[in-house]
């Protein structure tokens, strides 16, 4: 794994997680990093079915009704986050940077496209062709969305961040207009490759690319607890 760059990075993964249990620890560790008690972070996770509504969320993005959620047991949460409404679920890895961008010039437009960037590279790290579109957030690989970023800072701490379809179930993603387009399917690595990868192996890419990007030196801490305590 690259140690390139100066500044220390703490990377975790937590491997499968309640969507609520991880929100919840984002915000304490941007509570820790804001008071310079911790180093900037990236969490890396995979989510049980949940669907979340961003800020930007239009109500029409769900094309179910909230009762048929309950129904089928599926979480939904309005948050924090910049965009619009998406789902989350095994098979997808998400990564959260809890990072400080007073070190980055509070530039959130930067910061936006330089996540496009990190997956990216990621991508061509399994030999994946990726691109942006003009006007959108994300990241697309022969016109299917494979990543969906949604942000939230507070006092220039960035939390939320990026969710990478690996093999995660597109069914689910029939249940919402995603990120609120329609123009555009959904795809996952594993559809267009017809391969199979680890998350954990796609973590290490990413970790790798991120490292690269923000100019990071990585430390790995397997246990959360080292910083907060409290978590079960």
């Amino acid at each position: 794994m690259s140690m390139a760059g100066h500044k220390k990075l703490m990377i975790f993964n937590l491997g499968l997680t309640e969507y609520k249990n991880t929100w919840d620890i984002q915000k304490k560790l941007v509570s820790l990093r804001a008071k310079n008690e911790i180093d900037d972070c990236l969490i890396f996770t995979e989510h049980y079915p949940v669907i979340t509504m961003g800020r930007g969320t239009s109500e029409k993005n769900l094309l179910v009704s909230r009762e048929e959620l309950i129904r089928r047991a599926l979480p939904l949460y309005e948050i924090e986050r910049g965009g619009d409404i998406t789902f989350h679920g095994p098979g997808q890895l998400v990564a959260y940077p809890i990072i400080d961008l007073n070190n980055y010039g509070r530039n959130m437009h930067w910061y936006l496209r330089q996540l496009e960037q990190w997956i990216i590279l990621t991508l061509h790290k399994v030999n994946l062709k990726a691109e942006i579109k003009d006007g959108l957030t994300g990241v697309w690989v022969n016109n299917y969305k494979v990543a969906a970023i949604g942000v939230a800072v507070k006092r220039w701490i960035s939390y939320h961040g990026i969710a990478l379809n690996v093999a995660v179930d597109l069914n689910y993603f029939k249940l919402i207009n995603p990120c609120g387009i329609t123009n555009y399917p959904v795809g996952s690595i594993q559809t267009l490759t017809h391969k199979k990868y680890e998350l954990e192996t796609l973590a290490e890419c990413m970790a790798e690319s991120f490292s690269y990007i923000f100019k990071y030196k990585i430390k790995l801490l397997e246990d959360i607890r080292i910083l907060i305590p409290e978590i079960s």
